[in-house]
């Protein structure tokens, strides 16, 4: 599974919102500047080539709709995420966004939490 662009990645996270969709309807959803019809029904295309999505076809038209799911490729790339700038470590991961004020005493112990009931 290849990492996804940013473009990429913003179509994808419509299309597992709307599950299957023609390409107007997914411009419809993009946010902000809204690329040509022709460049999004590109990106389209690129993510069927690299296999996250297929389509059904009606007459001259498609209707696209993921075959990878969310978490899916959530996984593959948090898990790379983790391994190429926490060195593997989850410790590593959970120290940072305590350091950074992200994450919340109670929320930690949440965590703690789910992990003693799993065991």
């Amino acid at each position: 599974m290849q990492k996804l662009t940013n473009k990429e990645e913003e179509v994808m996270k419509i299309l597992w919102e709307l599950k299957k969709a023609f390409v107007k309807e997914i411009l419809e959803e993009i946010q902000g500047e809204k690329p040509h019809y022709n460049t999004l029904s590109t990106i389209v295309r690129n993510l069927q080539e690299k296999g996250f999505v297929d389509h059904e076809t009606f007459g001259n038209t498609h209707r696209y709709f993921p075959v990878v799911s969310k978490e899916q490729y959530r996984k593959k790339y948090v898990n790379a995420a983790i391994a190429d700038y926490y060195n593997d470590s989850f410790k590593s991961l959970v120290s940072h966004f305590a350091q950074e004020e992200k994450i919340s005493i109670a929320e930690l112990k949440e965590i703690i939490d789910l992990i003693e009931k799993k065991k």
